[in-house]
Protein backbone atom coordinates (compact mmCIF):
# COMPACT_ATOMS: atom_id res chain seq x y z
CA UNK A 1 0.00 0.00 0.00
CA UNK A 2 1.17 3.55 -0.77
CA UNK A 3 1.75 5.86 2.18
CA UNK A 4 -0.86 8.61 2.77
CA UNK A 5 -0.33 11.70 0.65
CA UNK A 6 0.81 13.82 3.59
CA UNK A 7 3.59 11.42 4.60
CA UNK A 8 6.36 13.63 3.24
CA UNK A 9 4.92 16.64 5.04
CA UNK A 10 4.64 14.56 8.17
CA UNK A 11 8.27 13.47 7.98
CA UNK A 12 9.43 17.08 7.69
CA UNK A 13 7.29 17.93 10.71
CA UNK A 14 8.83 15.03 12.65
CA UNK A 15 12.33 16.21 11.91
CA UNK A 16 11.44 19.81 12.70
CA UNK A 17 10.02 18.81 16.06
CA UNK A 18 13.02 16.64 16.82
CA UNK A 19 15.34 19.52 16.10
CA UNK A 20 13.21 21.96 18.07
CA UNK A 21 12.28 23.96 14.96
CA UNK A 22 9.01 25.72 14.07
CA UNK A 23 6.76 23.72 16.40
CA UNK A 24 6.77 26.18 19.28
CA UNK A 25 5.50 24.93 22.59
CA UNK A 26 6.44 21.27 22.06
CA UNK A 27 7.65 19.69 25.30
CA UNK A 28 11.20 19.01 24.15
CA UNK A 29 13.40 16.82 26.32
CA UNK A 30 16.96 18.09 26.01
CA UNK A 31 19.90 15.91 27.11
CA UNK A 32 22.74 17.42 29.13
CA UNK A 33 25.58 19.13 27.28
CA UNK A 34 28.01 16.64 25.80
CA UNK A 35 27.29 13.01 25.15
CA UNK A 36 24.21 11.93 27.07
CA UNK A 37 24.55 8.99 29.45
CA UNK A 38 22.40 5.97 28.78
CA UNK A 39 20.60 6.63 32.07
CA UNK A 40 19.66 10.08 30.77
CA UNK A 41 18.61 8.69 27.39
CA UNK A 42 16.28 6.14 28.99
CA UNK A 43 14.27 8.94 30.63
CA UNK A 44 13.75 10.78 27.32
CA UNK A 45 10.77 10.43 25.03
CA UNK A 46 10.99 8.55 21.73
CA UNK A 47 11.47 11.62 19.51
CA UNK A 48 14.23 12.76 21.85
CA UNK A 49 15.96 9.39 21.56
CA UNK A 50 15.56 9.45 17.78
CA UNK A 51 17.15 12.90 17.68
CA UNK A 52 20.26 11.61 19.45
CA UNK A 53 20.50 8.71 17.01
CA UNK A 54 20.05 11.05 14.06
CA UNK A 55 22.88 13.23 15.39
CA UNK A 56 25.00 10.08 15.91
CA UNK A 57 25.36 10.88 19.61
CA UNK A 58 24.21 7.34 20.34
CA UNK A 59 24.04 4.24 18.17
CA UNK A 60 20.84 2.19 17.82
CA UNK A 61 22.56 -0.93 19.13
CA UNK A 62 23.61 0.95 22.27
CA UNK A 63 20.03 1.97 22.93
CA UNK A 64 18.69 -1.52 22.21
CA UNK A 65 21.22 -3.05 24.61
CA UNK A 66 20.36 -0.47 27.29
CA UNK A 67 16.64 -1.28 26.99
CA UNK A 68 17.36 -5.01 27.16
CA UNK A 69 19.34 -4.39 30.32
CA UNK A 70 16.38 -2.44 31.74
CA UNK A 71 14.02 -5.29 30.92
CA UNK A 72 16.28 -7.85 32.58
CA UNK A 73 16.58 -5.68 35.67
CA UNK A 74 12.96 -4.62 36.08
CA UNK A 75 10.78 -7.24 34.46
CA UNK A 76 11.18 -9.88 37.19
CA UNK A 77 9.30 -7.47 39.48
CA UNK A 78 6.87 -6.10 36.90
CA UNK A 79 6.09 -9.09 34.68
CA UNK A 80 5.34 -6.66 31.87
CA UNK A 81 7.22 -8.37 29.00
CA UNK A 82 6.22 -11.96 28.24
CA UNK A 83 8.07 -12.61 24.97
CA UNK A 84 11.61 -11.41 24.29
CA UNK A 85 12.74 -10.63 20.74
CA UNK A 86 16.31 -9.70 21.62
CA UNK A 87 18.32 -11.32 18.81
CA UNK A 88 16.19 -9.99 15.93
CA UNK A 89 16.19 -6.57 17.61
CA UNK A 90 19.97 -6.53 17.86
CA UNK A 91 20.27 -7.63 14.23
CA UNK A 92 17.89 -4.88 13.15
CA UNK A 93 19.82 -2.28 15.18
CA UNK A 94 23.06 -3.23 13.41
CA UNK A 95 21.46 -3.29 9.96
CA UNK A 96 19.84 -0.84 7.57
CA UNK A 97 17.09 0.78 9.62
CA UNK A 98 14.38 2.65 7.65
CA UNK A 99 14.74 6.43 7.73
CA UNK A 100 11.55 7.00 9.65
CA UNK A 101 10.82 9.52 12.41
CA UNK A 102 11.71 6.97 15.13
CA UNK A 103 14.76 5.47 13.48
CA UNK A 104 16.57 3.16 15.93
CA UNK A 105 14.15 3.57 18.86
CA UNK A 106 13.18 0.32 20.68
CA UNK A 107 9.50 -0.54 20.90
CA UNK A 108 7.27 -3.19 22.48
CA UNK A 109 4.23 -4.87 20.93
CA UNK A 110 1.25 -5.83 23.03
CA UNK A 111 0.62 -9.57 22.63
CA UNK A 112 -2.82 -8.97 21.13
CA UNK A 113 -4.04 -8.21 17.57
CA UNK A 114 -0.67 -7.16 16.14
CA UNK A 115 1.15 -10.10 14.51
CA UNK A 116 4.93 -10.22 14.14
CA UNK A 117 6.08 -12.88 11.66
CA UNK A 118 7.89 -15.76 13.37
CA UNK A 119 7.12 -14.64 16.95
CA UNK A 120 4.56 -16.37 19.15
CA UNK A 121 1.18 -14.70 19.41
CA UNK A 122 -0.82 -15.85 22.44
CA UNK A 123 -3.43 -13.14 23.13
CA UNK A 124 -2.76 -14.04 26.78
CA UNK A 125 -4.52 -17.40 26.31
CA UNK A 126 -3.29 -20.96 26.81
CA UNK A 127 -5.34 -21.87 23.74
CA UNK A 128 -2.84 -19.96 21.57
CA UNK A 129 0.38 -20.66 23.47
CA UNK A 130 1.86 -22.44 20.42
CA UNK A 131 0.56 -20.15 17.69
CA UNK A 132 3.23 -18.43 15.56
CA UNK A 133 2.00 -16.20 12.70
CA UNK A 134 3.84 -16.14 9.39
CA UNK A 135 3.08 -12.50 8.56
CA UNK A 136 3.34 -8.99 9.96
CA UNK A 137 0.13 -7.08 10.58
CA UNK A 138 -0.14 -3.90 8.52
CA UNK A 139 0.31 -1.87 11.71
CA UNK A 140 3.55 -3.72 12.50
CA UNK A 141 4.81 -3.12 8.97
CA UNK A 142 4.17 0.61 9.43
CA UNK A 143 5.87 0.62 12.83
CA UNK A 144 8.96 -0.91 11.24
CA UNK A 145 8.88 1.62 8.38
CA UNK A 146 8.83 4.35 11.02
CA UNK A 147 12.23 3.05 12.15
CA UNK A 148 11.10 1.40 15.37
CA UNK A 149 12.94 -1.72 16.54
CA UNK A 150 10.58 -4.24 18.13
CA UNK A 151 12.25 -5.78 21.13
CA UNK A 152 9.52 -7.81 22.84
CA UNK A 153 5.83 -8.41 23.47
CA UNK A 154 3.88 -7.32 26.53
CA UNK A 155 1.44 -9.00 28.88
CA UNK A 156 -2.31 -8.79 28.35
CA UNK A 157 -5.37 -10.44 29.91
CA UNK A 158 -6.79 -13.37 27.95
CA UNK A 159 -8.06 -11.92 24.64
CA UNK A 160 -8.00 -8.45 26.24
CA UNK A 161 -11.40 -9.16 27.79
CA UNK A 162 -10.94 -7.25 31.04
CA UNK A 163 -9.53 -4.06 32.54
CA UNK A 164 -6.72 -5.57 34.62
CA UNK A 165 -3.73 -7.57 33.39
CA UNK A 166 -3.76 -10.87 35.27
CA UNK A 167 -3.77 -13.70 32.71
CA UNK A 168 -3.49 -17.20 34.11
CA UNK A 169 -1.04 -18.05 31.32
CA UNK A 170 1.64 -15.53 32.32
CA UNK A 171 0.55 -14.23 35.73
CA UNK A 172 -0.22 -10.65 36.78
CA UNK A 173 1.58 -7.51 35.70
CA UNK A 174 2.42 -5.14 38.57
CA UNK A 175 1.96 -1.37 38.64
CA UNK A 176 5.33 0.42 38.91
CA UNK A 177 3.78 2.99 41.28
CA UNK A 178 2.73 0.26 43.71
CA UNK A 179 3.61 -3.36 42.92
CA UNK A 180 0.51 -4.62 44.73
CA UNK A 181 -1.82 -2.68 42.41
CA UNK A 182 -3.02 -3.30 38.88
CA UNK A 183 -1.48 -1.34 36.00
CA UNK A 184 -4.89 -1.59 34.35
CA UNK A 185 -5.70 -3.43 31.18
CA UNK A 186 -5.85 -4.72 28.75
CA UNK A 187 -2.63 -2.93 27.71
CA UNK A 188 -1.23 -3.25 31.24
CA UNK A 189 2.08 -4.79 30.24
CA UNK A 190 2.82 -1.97 27.80
CA UNK A 191 1.85 0.71 30.31
CA UNK A 192 3.91 -0.80 33.13
CA UNK A 193 6.98 -0.95 30.88
CA UNK A 194 6.65 2.69 29.79
CA UNK A 195 5.87 3.96 33.30
CA UNK A 196 8.95 2.17 34.65
CA UNK A 197 11.01 3.96 31.97
CA UNK A 198 12.08 0.78 30.27
CA UNK A 199 11.27 2.67 27.07
CA UNK A 200 9.17 5.75 26.24
CA UNK A 201 6.22 4.26 24.35
CA UNK A 202 4.67 0.90 23.53
CA UNK A 203 1.90 -0.55 21.39
CA UNK A 204 -1.59 -0.73 22.86
CA UNK A 205 -5.12 -1.26 21.58
CA UNK A 206 -8.53 -0.28 22.89
CA UNK A 207 -11.94 -1.95 22.69
CA UNK A 208 -13.45 -0.56 25.88
CA UNK A 209 -10.70 1.61 27.33
CA UNK A 210 -7.64 -0.61 27.04
CA UNK A 211 -5.32 2.28 26.11
CA UNK A 212 -6.83 4.84 28.48
CA UNK A 213 -7.34 2.59 31.53
CA UNK A 214 -3.66 1.60 31.90
CA UNK A 215 -2.57 5.12 30.99
CA UNK A 216 -4.61 6.35 33.96
CA UNK A 217 -3.30 3.65 36.31
CA UNK A 218 0.34 4.22 35.32
CA UNK A 219 0.58 8.01 34.91
CA UNK A 220 0.93 8.08 31.11
CA UNK A 221 -0.69 9.74 28.13
CA UNK A 222 -3.11 7.46 26.33
CA UNK A 223 -5.08 8.45 23.24
CA UNK A 224 -7.72 6.24 21.64
CA UNK A 225 -7.92 7.38 18.02
CA UNK A 226 -11.07 7.76 15.96
CA UNK A 227 -12.58 4.53 14.63
CA UNK A 228 -10.61 3.26 11.59
CA UNK A 229 -7.79 5.79 12.02
CA UNK A 230 -5.25 2.93 12.21
CA UNK A 231 -5.46 -0.31 10.20
CA UNK A 232 -6.40 -3.73 11.61
CA UNK A 233 -5.45 -5.71 8.49
CA UNK A 234 -4.80 -8.04 6.98
CA UNK A 235 -6.81 -10.22 9.37
CA UNK A 236 -9.55 -7.74 10.21
CA UNK A 237 -11.45 -4.93 8.55
CA UNK A 238 -13.06 -3.92 11.79
CA UNK A 239 -13.88 -5.63 15.09
CA UNK A 240 -17.31 -5.40 16.71
CA UNK A 241 -18.47 -2.79 14.19
CA UNK A 242 -15.52 -0.55 14.95
CA UNK A 243 -15.17 -0.77 18.73
CA UNK A 244 -11.49 -1.78 18.60
CA UNK A 245 -8.69 0.59 17.60
CA UNK A 246 -4.89 0.38 17.58
CA UNK A 247 -2.36 2.88 18.91
CA UNK A 248 -0.03 3.19 21.94
CA UNK A 249 0.64 4.44 25.44
CA UNK A 250 3.31 7.14 25.54
CA UNK A 251 5.32 9.22 27.95
CA UNK A 252 4.65 12.47 26.09
CA UNK A 253 1.90 13.91 23.94
CA UNK A 254 4.18 14.63 21.01
CA UNK A 255 5.24 10.97 20.79
CA UNK A 256 1.59 9.93 20.53
CA UNK A 257 0.97 12.46 17.76
CA UNK A 258 4.12 11.53 15.85
CA UNK A 259 3.38 7.82 16.08
CA UNK A 260 -0.20 8.29 14.87
CA UNK A 261 1.13 10.25 11.89
CA UNK A 262 3.42 7.31 11.09
CA UNK A 263 0.79 4.58 11.32
CA UNK A 264 -2.58 6.10 10.41
CA UNK A 265 -4.32 5.89 7.08
CA UNK A 266 -6.44 3.28 5.32
CA UNK A 267 -5.19 -0.13 4.29
CA UNK A 268 -6.20 -1.93 1.11
CA UNK A 269 -9.69 -3.36 1.45
CA UNK A 270 -10.66 -1.57 4.66
CA UNK A 271 -14.47 -1.34 4.99
CA UNK A 272 -14.36 2.39 5.79
CA UNK A 273 -11.94 5.20 6.64
CA UNK A 274 -11.65 7.79 9.39
CA UNK A 275 -12.16 11.41 8.29
CA UNK A 276 -8.89 12.73 6.84
CA UNK A 277 -6.73 14.89 9.06
CA UNK A 278 -6.15 18.48 7.95
CA UNK A 279 -2.41 18.37 8.64
CA UNK A 280 0.07 16.11 10.49
CA UNK A 281 -0.96 15.56 14.08
CA UNK A 282 2.52 16.53 15.24
CA UNK A 283 1.88 20.05 13.98
CA UNK A 284 -0.98 20.32 16.50
CA UNK A 285 1.54 20.12 19.34
CA UNK A 286 2.10 23.69 20.45
CA UNK A 287 -0.75 25.05 18.33
CA UNK A 288 -3.24 27.27 20.18
CA UNK A 289 -6.35 25.23 21.07
CA UNK A 290 -8.38 28.43 21.33
CA UNK A 291 -11.03 28.94 23.98
CA UNK A 292 -12.72 25.57 24.19
CA UNK A 293 -16.16 24.92 25.57
CA UNK A 294 -15.72 22.06 28.04
CA UNK A 295 -18.45 20.06 29.75
CA UNK A 296 -17.50 18.09 32.84
CA UNK A 297 -19.28 15.36 34.73
CA UNK A 298 -18.50 12.93 37.53
CA UNK A 299 -21.46 10.64 36.86
CA UNK A 300 -21.09 7.70 34.53
CA UNK A 301 -23.49 7.10 31.62
CA UNK A 302 -25.26 4.47 33.73
CA UNK A 303 -25.70 6.96 36.57
CA UNK A 304 -23.17 5.49 39.02
CA UNK A 305 -20.96 7.69 41.16
CA UNK A 306 -17.18 7.53 41.50
CA UNK A 307 -14.52 7.37 44.17
CA UNK A 308 -13.79 10.72 45.81
CA UNK A 309 -10.25 10.74 44.40
CA UNK A 310 -11.64 10.53 40.86
CA UNK A 311 -14.01 13.40 41.54
CA UNK A 312 -11.19 15.48 42.96
CA UNK A 313 -9.07 14.80 39.88
CA UNK A 314 -11.86 16.14 37.64
CA UNK A 315 -12.45 19.23 39.80
CA UNK A 316 -8.71 19.92 39.74
CA UNK A 317 -8.60 19.55 35.95
CA UNK A 318 -11.65 21.79 35.52
CA UNK A 319 -9.97 24.51 37.59
CA UNK A 320 -6.80 24.22 35.50
CA UNK A 321 -8.82 24.51 32.29
CA UNK A 322 -10.52 27.65 33.53
CA UNK A 323 -7.14 29.10 34.48
CA UNK A 324 -5.99 28.44 30.91
CA UNK A 325 -8.95 30.42 29.59
CA UNK A 326 -11.41 27.71 28.60
CA UNK A 327 -15.14 27.87 29.29
CA UNK A 328 -16.04 25.07 31.72
CA UNK A 329 -19.50 24.05 32.85
CA UNK A 330 -21.11 20.96 34.27
CA UNK A 331 -22.88 18.85 31.67
CA UNK A 332 -23.20 15.39 30.15
CA UNK A 333 -24.99 13.76 27.23
CA UNK A 334 -28.32 12.15 28.04
CA UNK A 335 -28.08 8.40 27.50
CA UNK A 336 -30.51 5.62 28.37
CA UNK A 337 -28.22 3.69 30.71
CA UNK A 338 -30.36 0.55 30.66
CA UNK A 339 -30.40 0.27 26.87
CA UNK A 340 -26.71 1.12 26.71
CA UNK A 341 -25.81 -1.55 29.28
CA UNK A 342 -27.92 -4.29 27.73
CA UNK A 343 -26.61 -3.58 24.24
CA UNK A 344 -23.05 -3.62 25.53
CA UNK A 345 -23.53 -7.01 27.19
CA UNK A 346 -24.99 -8.44 23.98
CA UNK A 347 -22.17 -7.18 21.77
CA UNK A 348 -19.41 -8.37 24.08
CA UNK A 349 -21.08 -11.74 24.64
CA UNK A 350 -21.29 -12.37 20.91
CA UNK A 351 -17.69 -11.25 20.48
CA UNK A 352 -16.52 -13.62 23.24
CA UNK A 353 -18.16 -16.52 21.42
CA UNK A 354 -16.63 -15.50 18.09
CA UNK A 355 -13.19 -15.04 19.67
CA UNK A 356 -13.08 -18.44 21.38
CA UNK A 357 -14.37 -20.19 18.27
CA UNK A 358 -11.81 -18.32 16.17
CA UNK A 359 -8.91 -19.19 18.47
CA UNK A 360 -9.87 -22.85 18.47
CA UNK A 361 -10.20 -22.91 14.68
CA UNK A 362 -6.81 -21.25 14.31
CA UNK A 363 -5.26 -24.15 16.21
CA UNK A 364 -7.34 -26.74 14.34
CA UNK A 365 -9.45 -27.99 17.22
CA UNK A 366 -12.78 -27.45 18.94
CA UNK A 367 -13.14 -25.18 21.99
CA UNK A 368 -12.30 -26.91 25.26
CA UNK A 369 -12.92 -25.42 28.69
CA UNK A 370 -9.43 -26.46 29.81
CA UNK A 371 -7.87 -24.05 27.27
CA UNK A 372 -9.61 -20.93 28.61
CA UNK A 373 -9.95 -19.05 31.86
CA UNK A 374 -13.22 -19.86 33.65
CA UNK A 375 -14.53 -16.29 33.49
CA UNK A 376 -13.99 -16.16 29.72
CA UNK A 377 -15.40 -19.64 29.21
CA UNK A 378 -18.53 -18.44 31.03
CA UNK A 379 -18.65 -15.39 28.76
CA UNK A 380 -18.25 -17.68 25.74
CA UNK A 381 -21.15 -19.82 26.91
CA UNK A 382 -23.31 -16.71 27.35
CA UNK A 383 -22.32 -15.52 23.89
CA UNK A 384 -23.40 -18.77 22.26
CA UNK A 385 -26.95 -17.94 23.36
CA UNK A 386 -26.99 -14.53 21.62
CA UNK A 387 -29.16 -14.77 18.47
CA UNK A 388 -28.11 -12.89 15.34
CA UNK A 389 -31.13 -10.59 15.47
CA UNK A 390 -30.25 -9.53 19.02
CA UNK A 391 -26.68 -8.66 18.02
CA UNK A 392 -27.89 -6.58 15.06
CA UNK A 393 -30.41 -4.86 17.32
CA UNK A 394 -27.68 -4.07 19.86
CA UNK A 395 -25.56 -2.48 17.14
CA UNK A 396 -28.56 -0.36 16.20
CA UNK A 397 -28.97 0.76 19.82
CA UNK A 398 -25.33 1.79 19.98
CA UNK A 399 -25.64 3.72 16.74
CA UNK A 400 -28.57 5.64 18.22
CA UNK A 401 -26.37 6.46 21.23
CA UNK A 402 -23.75 7.78 18.78
CA UNK A 403 -26.32 10.18 17.34
CA UNK A 404 -27.22 11.40 20.83
CA UNK A 405 -23.56 11.99 21.58
CA UNK A 406 -23.03 13.80 18.28
CA UNK A 407 -25.73 16.30 19.24
CA UNK A 408 -24.01 16.93 22.55
CA UNK A 409 -20.79 17.78 20.70
CA UNK A 410 -22.62 20.39 18.67
CA UNK A 411 -22.70 22.35 21.94
CA UNK A 412 -19.35 21.37 23.48
CA UNK A 413 -15.84 20.88 22.13
CA UNK A 414 -14.77 18.25 24.68
CA UNK A 415 -16.31 16.28 27.52
CA UNK A 416 -14.25 15.87 30.72
CA UNK A 417 -14.81 12.98 33.16
CA UNK A 418 -12.69 10.73 35.35
CA UNK A 419 -10.95 8.04 33.34
CA UNK A 420 -11.84 5.41 35.95
CA UNK A 421 -14.38 5.00 38.72
CA UNK A 422 -11.70 4.42 41.35
CA UNK A 423 -7.91 4.44 41.82
CA UNK A 424 -5.84 1.46 40.59
CA UNK A 425 -7.24 -1.51 42.50
CA UNK A 426 -5.17 -4.17 44.31
CA UNK A 427 -4.34 -7.20 42.16
CA UNK A 428 -6.99 -9.89 42.51
CA UNK A 429 -9.79 -7.43 43.27
CA UNK A 430 -11.69 -7.86 40.01
CA UNK A 431 -10.24 -10.68 37.95
CA UNK A 432 -10.59 -14.22 39.35
CA UNK A 433 -7.31 -15.84 40.33
CA UNK A 434 -6.31 -19.27 38.97
CA UNK A 435 -8.45 -21.93 40.61
CA UNK A 436 -11.08 -19.44 41.77
CA UNK A 437 -14.57 -20.50 40.73
CA UNK A 438 -16.87 -18.16 38.81
CA UNK A 439 -20.31 -18.53 40.36
CA UNK A 440 -21.98 -15.33 39.20
CA UNK A 441 -20.89 -13.79 35.89
CA UNK A 442 -23.28 -10.85 36.30
CA UNK A 443 -21.64 -9.95 39.62
CA UNK A 444 -18.21 -9.96 37.96
CA UNK A 445 -19.50 -7.73 35.16
CA UNK A 446 -21.03 -5.32 37.66
CA UNK A 447 -17.73 -5.04 39.56
CA UNK A 448 -15.83 -4.47 36.34
CA UNK A 449 -18.31 -1.75 35.39
CA UNK A 450 -17.66 0.06 38.66
CA UNK A 451 -13.98 0.27 37.74
CA UNK A 452 -14.44 1.39 34.12
CA UNK A 453 -17.77 3.26 33.87
CA UNK A 454 -16.58 5.95 31.42
CA UNK A 455 -14.15 4.61 28.82
CA UNK A 456 -16.32 2.17 26.79
CA UNK A 457 -18.66 4.87 25.49
CA UNK A 458 -16.06 6.31 23.10
CA UNK A 459 -15.54 2.85 21.60
CA UNK A 460 -19.24 2.49 20.80
CA UNK A 461 -19.46 5.96 19.26
CA UNK A 462 -16.08 5.75 17.52
CA UNK A 463 -14.93 9.10 18.88
CA UNK A 464 -11.36 9.93 19.89
CA UNK A 465 -10.70 10.10 23.62
CA UNK A 466 -7.67 10.43 25.85
CA UNK A 467 -6.51 9.96 29.43
CA UNK A 468 -4.12 12.61 30.75
CA UNK A 469 -2.10 12.16 33.98
CA UNK A 470 -2.76 15.45 35.78
CA UNK A 471 -3.40 14.18 39.32
CA UNK A 472 -1.86 11.86 41.92
CA UNK A 473 -3.79 10.93 45.07
CA UNK A 474 -2.58 10.79 48.68
CA UNK A 475 -1.30 7.26 48.13
CA UNK A 476 0.92 8.54 45.30
CA UNK A 477 -1.16 6.71 42.71
CA UNK A 478 -1.80 8.38 39.35
CA UNK A 479 -5.37 9.36 38.53
CA UNK A 480 -6.03 10.10 34.87
CA UNK A 481 -8.71 12.47 33.65
CA UNK A 482 -10.62 11.62 30.49
CA UNK A 483 -11.44 13.85 27.53
CA UNK A 484 -13.70 12.82 24.66
CA UNK A 485 -13.68 14.81 21.43
CA UNK A 486 -15.76 15.06 18.28
CA UNK A 487 -15.65 12.22 15.77
CA UNK A 488 -12.53 12.55 13.64
CA UNK A 489 -11.13 15.42 15.70
CA UNK A 490 -7.95 14.13 17.31
CA UNK A 491 -6.43 17.50 16.41
CA UNK A 492 -8.33 19.38 19.12
CA UNK A 493 -7.43 16.73 21.68
CA UNK A 494 -3.73 16.89 20.80
CA UNK A 495 -3.72 20.70 21.02
CA UNK A 496 -5.44 20.61 24.41
CA UNK A 497 -3.27 17.78 25.72
CA UNK A 498 -0.09 19.61 24.77
CA UNK A 499 -1.34 22.77 26.49
CA UNK A 500 -2.09 20.82 29.68
CA UNK A 501 1.27 19.06 29.45
CA UNK A 502 3.04 22.42 29.33
CA UNK A 503 0.98 23.74 32.23
CA UNK A 504 1.55 20.67 34.40
CA UNK A 505 4.36 18.46 33.06
CA UNK A 506 4.25 14.83 34.15
CA UNK A 507 7.19 13.19 32.35
CA UNK A 508 9.49 14.05 35.25
CA UNK A 509 7.35 12.12 37.73
CA UNK A 510 8.82 8.65 37.99
CA UNK A 511 7.61 5.66 40.02
CA UNK A 512 9.84 4.34 42.82
CA UNK A 513 10.93 1.26 40.86
CA UNK A 514 12.27 3.49 38.06
CA UNK A 515 14.14 5.87 40.35
CA UNK A 516 15.80 3.17 42.44
CA UNK A 517 17.10 1.26 39.45
CA UNK A 518 18.48 4.17 37.40
CA UNK A 519 19.88 6.36 40.18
Amino acid sequence: MREPSDTAIGRRAFLAASAGLSLAGCQKQTPPAGRASLADVLTMDALGQAELIRKKEIQPIELVDAVIEQIERLNPRLNAIVTKIYDPARQAAKGAIPEGPFRGVPFLLKDLLASYAGVRFTSGSASLRDYVPKFDSELVARLKRAGLIIIGKTNTPEFGFTATTEPHLFGPTHNPWNLNRTPGGSSGGSAAAVAARILPMAHANDGGGSIRIPASCCGLFGLKPTRARNPLGPEFGDIMNGLVVEHAVTLTVRDSAALLDATSGPDLGDPYNAPPKLRPFLQEIGADPGRLKVAFSMKAPGGSGVHSDCGEAVRDAAALLEKLGHHVEEGAPQIDGKVYGEASATIWGAFAAATVEGAAARMGRKPNANDYEPINWASYQDGLRVPAWQYIQAIGHMQSVSRQIAGFFDRFDVWLTPTLGEPPVPLGTIHPRPGEQVTDFSKYSERLGQFIPFTPLANYTGQPAMSIPLYWNRDSLPMGVHFMGRFGDEATLFRLAAQLERARPWAGRRPPISVETTA
